[in-house]
C-alpha cells in the first residue's frame, strides 16, 4: 500500500467567536480557561480533518498568552499541522482579536497541541505523511524537531538529575526560595 501525504494547507481550520460577558475572569478580562478549551477543540479538528481519524490530545506542549482579549472582541483561530509522526501531530495555534467597532487585530496567543489519531476502538493509528510546499511550512517543521528534542532532553534530565546532591542544593540558594528539609 503507498505512503499517504497531504499537504499543511489541507489541515487548516479557523474558528471565530464572539467574546461575551459570560467569558470573563474575575478582571474582567476573557478567563484563559474559556481560550483553552476553544484551542483544544480546534486542534482535534485539525487533527481529525488532517488524519481523517478521531484525534485525542496527547499534550498541551506550549501557550503563551500574549495579550488579553476583551469583551466585545472576535477572537479567530487559525490552526494547521505542522509536523507529524507516526500517529501524532503537532497543530500549531494562532489566536488573534479583533475590535470589531475599530477593526484593529491584536496577536493573542500561539499554542501547539500534540494530538494523537485513534480508531474506533481507542488504538493509534498512522497519520498521512506532511507534504511541505512553502519555506514557512519548512519553518514551522523545523521548529517542532527542535521542540520535541527539547521534550525529550527535559524527560531525559528529569529521569538521570540527582535533585538531593550537595550541589544541587547549594546552587538553589541564589534563589527567591527557602529550603527546609527534615
Amino acid at each position: 500500500m503507498d505512503k499517504i501525504f497531504k499537504t499543511v494547507a489541507s489541515s487548516h481550520v479557523s474558528i471565530s467567536v464572539l467574546m461575551l460577558p459570560s467569558h470573563t475572569n474575575f478582571s474582567g478580562k476573557i478567563h484563559g480557561g474559556y481560550i483553552l478549551s476553544l484551542l483544544d477543540q480546534i486542534a482535534f479538528a485539525c487533527g481529525s480533518k488532517f488524519s481523517g481519524n478521531y484525534c485525542v490530545t496527547a499534550s498541551v506542549d506550549t501557550v503563551n498568552f500574549l495579550k488579553p482579549i476583551e469583551v466585545g472582541e472576535l477572537v479567530t483561530m487559525k490552526a494547521s499541522v505542522n509536523y507529524v509522526g507516526k500517529s501524532s501531530m503537532v497543530v500549531g495555534i494562532r489566536v488573534e482579536a479583533e475590535n470589531i467597532q475599530t477593526g484593529y487585530k491584536k496577536h493573542c496567543n500561539s499554542s501547539y497541541f500534540t494530538m494523537v489519531a485513534k480508531d474506533n476502538e481507542g488504538n493509534s493509528v498512522p497519520v498521512p505523511g506532511l507534504i511541505l510546499s512553502n519555506f514557512e511550512d519548512v519553518k514551522r517543521f523545523c521548529n517542532s524537531l527542535k521542540q520535541i528534542a527539547l521534550k525529550k532532553e527535559r524527560d531525559h534530565h528529569q529521569e538521570v538529575f540527582n535533585y538531593t546532591s550537595k550541589e544541587t542544593l547549594e546552587g538553589l540558594k541564589k534563589y527567591n526560595i527557602q529550603i527546609n528539609l527534615d
